[in-house]
């Protein structure tokens, strides 16, 4: 059965892999499964079809016969798990790739969201001045925790695992903010993540949606 998810029709971010079906898309380029995606517009992620897929009308969501799926991380977890190639077979080392899994969406990703959400809609608020540094301060605090236990590591724990593929993602969000080009370090390892050939197709299937370009899903 032909996986299906779903992606912006029309992406916020144009293409630059920050849309959360780029999780879903690279873990299925590392493990080799073809996709299909079914692209909605912004009005169809709120109407009936959809959410019946995506309870809180997001994207994105994936469907294998009758399974259906959402989130982002859970997606990714399921494909790991079903197919080789992004958990350990050993079974301490598996563990410790999911943990990586939780700690790049528990931990490290909601100050980098929450800055973002700010930063888009609390720019006028009067509390915004005194706001962005306390954000920054939060950031940075799991940056430096992050950064210091990667050390001189290429990946998290080992080889590259799921864990890594999530945490990459988490931390291409700060690209371009001055804040992860202070960790030269984490932003090695985030090149190293994305000079991955998985993480290029990925990339390039998702810019296509932008660009208008074909490629294949």
């Amino acid at each position: 059965m032909t996986i299906t998810i779903t992606a912006f029709e029309q992406s916020p971010d144009q293409g630059q892999g920050q849309a959360r079906d780029m999780r879903v898309r690279w873990a299925l380029e590392e493990v080799g499964q073809p996709y299909n995606v079914r692209l909605v517009s912004f009005q169809a992620m709120k109407e009936p079809a959809h959410l019946s897929r995506h309870p809180f009308g997001q994207i994105p969501t994936y469907e294998e016969g009758d399974l259906v799926l959402f989130e982002s991380g859970a997606i990714v977890f399921h494909i790991a798990q079903r197919h080789a190639g992004l958990l350990p077979d050993d079974a301490n080392a598996r563990a410790r790739a999911i943990v990586w899994m939780f700690a790049a969406l528990s931990t490290v990703e909601p100050p980098i969201v929450e800055l973002e959400a700010a930063t888009l809609i609390e720019r006028d608020k009067p509390w915004f001045a005194d706001r962005l540094p306390l954000l920054d301060e939060r950031i940075r605090k799991r940056l430096d925790e992050l950064s210091a236990r990667l050390g001189d590591a290429e990946w998290l724990d080992g080889a590259f695992s799921a864990g890594d593929l999530l945490m990459v993602t988490v931390l291409r969000r700060l690209e371009g903010d001055g804040i992860l080009e202070d960790y030269p370090s984490l932003c090695a390892y985030v090149d190293r993540g994305k000079a991955r050939p998985a993480y290029k197709r990925a990339f390039a299937a998702q810019l296509a949606v932008f660009t208008g370009a074909p490629h294949r899903g």
